[in-house]
């Protein structure tokens, strides 16, 4: 919530906003700014009714745009625009009518997340999670759901994301990098308290938890594939041709020890 001496500055924020129509599509949007925006549409999408918040606003925009308003395209040949760089159907089924106004665009990544947080949140009920662990998948599936099409994101189960498209995979990273310079910028500017966040960790992976037992074995490294190294390069003991294992704690172990 916002103090009272938050929502006069947020309220002279919006008027600029609507006054401009937009920012410039090279002008890129101050802090204080940006956290302003990110709250007001994480309130009014009541984003904390479904486990997200105003840092999850900000993540993916970071991610979409780095808050510099612009027009793209993606791999299907369609334009998108704008700070949350909408389609022009997602932009309808949005109710966003200009996605280069920058208030406008942010309400509505707010309201698309909340419908991907809903979406996340049947994909993995059936995975037995700690909280902790619930969390931060269900930021996974919202960045799958805003990154990817209907059909893409269907083929997401909660456990397979190391499957998901490269450029998928790296929305995900940078949504959560986003998140996390939300937060540190909240703590900064002396804003609202929030709980720490949650975020989904590619490199380890969310292991389901429903045992003692199982709990147990999360914690332990788990390999994730090997790796073929020619040798080349080096001399000495353990020159030549190797394969290593990949562990899930960052560990790369030559394959038999």
């Amino acid at each position: 919530m916002f103090r009272p001496h938050s929502r006069a500055c947020f309220a002279v924020v919006c008027l600029l906003l609507g006054a401009t129509g937009a920012f410039a599509a090279s002008e890129a949007i101050d802090a204080p700014s940006r956290l302003r925006l990110a709250r007001s549409a994480a309130e009014k999408a009541r984003l904390h009714e479904v486990g997200l918040d105003f840092r999850d606003v900000y993540g993916v925009i970071s991610a979409e745009t780095s808050w510099v308003p612009r027009a793209g395209i993606g791999r299907n040949g369609v334009v998108s625009e704008g700070l949350g760089q909408f389609e022009p159907a997602t932009a309808r089924a949005v109710g966003l009518k200009d996605p280069n106004n920058a208030f406008e665009a942010v309400h509505a990544a707010a309201r698309l997340l909340r419908e991907a947080a809903v979406w996340s949140a049947q994909r993995i009920a059936h995975l037995g999670l700690s909280p902790d662990q619930r969390a931060a998948k269900l930021r996974e599936g919202v960045s799958v759901y805003y990154n990817l099409s209907t059909r893409a994101r269907n083929a997401w189960s909660g456990l397979n994301t190391h499957s998901l498209p490269v450029e998928t995979q790296r929305h995900i990273r940078n949504t959560s990098e986003g998140a996390r310079q939300a937060d540190r910028l909240n703590a900064m500017l002396g804003g609202p308290g929030v709980e720490p966040l949650r975020t989904a960790n590619l490199a380890a992976g969310v292991v389901p938890v429903r045992t003692a037992a199982a709990r147990a074995d999360a914690t332990a490294p788990r390999a994730l594939g090997t790796i073929e190294w020619s040798g080349q390069g080096g001399g000495g003991p353990g020159a030549g041709r190797r394969s290593y294992v990949v562990f899930s704690n960052g560990a790369v172990v030559p394959q038999g020890r």
